[in-house]
């Protein structure tokens, strides 16, 4: 008797029209009653499975439309570009400027995280530390962690921050959008005023935040410290771009 043979791209033009599928439906597009034979098929294709519903849907590597922190989501069902829940967790709690406190990766991730951050904590694959009577959960190398808690810190230091309980995406673009309300000299000092908060390493986060030059950042710092700042003009005598000579027609 032959051997049925089933084919990948029925897969694929199956999950590019439902975007997520769970096991069941795919065995059901391929056409089998095996399970192995379905994975065999969506690696061939490259796939991923969500970090929600407990892993229960697949898409297609090439479907999700990830969000700058890696995250997409398809009818309440959510995926990321970092894999599972417990690496997406690794990754964003240890990259993240500011770390993060169990109920703002809840409000992310949109799924129950406690149980998944206990896991990595034991397994020395992220720290903790409490901040405010919470836990802040941070890098496991001390030097970055101490970044991201002193991070945290500045921003506690931001009035109304803590009790707004906004995201620190949020925060981010108030900062941003602050920022672009102020001229020049302002923009500067501002800059240099935040970086000082942030300590070491400000001035080029600062400056990838509001698109200054990191020098831009750092002279503001500067005259800050020293209290060198002119009152009445907003960039240093000679700055700035040449006065154009009107030219009258003869």
């Amino acid at each position: 008797m032959r051997t049925p043979s089933f084919l990948s791209d029925h897969l694929r033009q199956f999950l590019r029209l439902q975007k997520i599928a769970t096991l069941p439906e795919l065995k059901q597009a391929l056409g089998t009653t095996v399970d192995i034979t379905v994975f065999r098929k969506l690696k061939e294709l490259s796939y991923r499975s969500s970090y929600s519903h407990r892993g229960r849907y697949y898409t297609l590597d090439e479907i999700p439309q990830f969000d700058p922190q890696g995250l997409w989501s398809f009818h309440e069902v959510c995926f990321s570009r970092w894999g599972n829940l417990v690496t997406t967790l690794e990754t964003l709690v240890s990259t993240a400027p500011q770390g993060y406190f169990a109920h703002e990766l809840q409000q992310l991730l949109h799924v129950a995280v406690k149980d998944a951050l206990l896991q990595l904590v034991e397994q020395r694959r992220v720290a903790r530390q409490q901040v405010s009577g919470l836990f802040l959960y941070g890098s496991p190398d001390a030097a970055v962690r101490r970044r991201q808690w002193l991070a945290r810190q500045a921003l506690s230091d931001i009035p109304g921050s803590a009790s707004a309980e906004v995201s620190p995406e949020e925060l981010k673009a108030s900062l941003v959008l602050f920022s672009s309300l102020l001229d020049e000299r302002q923009r500067r000092l501002y800059a240099g005023l935040e970086s000082l908060k942030l300590g070491r390493g400000g001035d080029q986060r600062l400056a990838e935040l509001l698109q200054l030059d990191p020098g831009t950042v750092a002279r503001g710092r500067k005259q800050l410290l020293a209290q060198e700042v002119e009152w009445e003009r907003v960039r240093k005598p000679g700055a700035g771009r040449k006065p154009v000579e009107k030219k009258r027609p003869r």
